[in-house]
């Protein structure tokens, strides 16, 4: 089972995260955040890994250092939990309707982060959650858990079902990436015989 545990405490949040790349999606999230939390959990079940977050964080300033270092510990435990990445799929791709919305996420587990965000919002919150938020929650994860990401919300007017569709298409990417091929054999899936150089 790959699983991994970090824990990271600076001035500003102290989080401690656990996740089983392998497990069916249960989820004990507590962020401060009450949309963050939302968002997470929904991570959670559609990527299929087990996934405990404990945040506490400066909510009392904004959301934004709660949000981004959420992700960057998150991130921090799947290199963690993915080791050199061997047997690995690698890529992974969803394309996700939810209602009026459709959101498309590519993703390459390569160890060399790049971020694509193509997605807009019509409104500044969702809740108390400043929208803009979300574009750091993923770049976030994208550096620190060594992702080549691309996120595009194709179409969508309801600003709740963007957000939640853009975590669900990038959770069921994941998913896809982070599945032991049986053809690799325990390989590293690349002609270099290593992800990240």
């Amino acid at each position: 089972m790959r699983k991994a545990s970090v824990e990271r405490k600076t001035r500003e949040t102290d989080i401690s995260v656990s996740l089983n790349l392998d497990g069916t999606g249960m989820f004990d999230i507590g962020t401060g955040v009450g949309f963050l939390d939302h968002m997470l959990e929904s991570f959670s079940k559609h990527s299929g890994i087990d996934l405990k977050v404990k945040v506490k964080g400066d909510t009392h300033i904004d959301f934004h250092h709660t949000t981004e270092d959420s992700a960057i510990v998150i991130g921090l435990a799947m290199v963690k939990a993915l080791g050199d990445r061997a047997g690995i799929r690698r890529f992974g791709s969803a394309l996700i309707p939810m209602d009026e919305t459709l959101t498309r996420c590519a993703v390459d587990v390569s160890a060399r982060p790049y971020f694509i965000w193509k997605v807009s919002f019509s409104r500044a919150k969702l809740g108390e959650m400043d929208t803009e938020l979300f574009k750091e929650w993923f770049q976030a994860l994208s550096q620190n858990a060594g992702l080549t990401l691309h996120i595009e919300n194709l179409y969508g007017e309801n600003n709740h079902h963007i957000a939640e569709s853009c975590f669900k298409a990038c959770a069921r990417a994941l998913r896809q990436a982070f599945e032991i091929d049986p053809r690799q054999a325990g390989q590293v899936p690349s002609v270099k015989g290593s992800l990240g150089s």
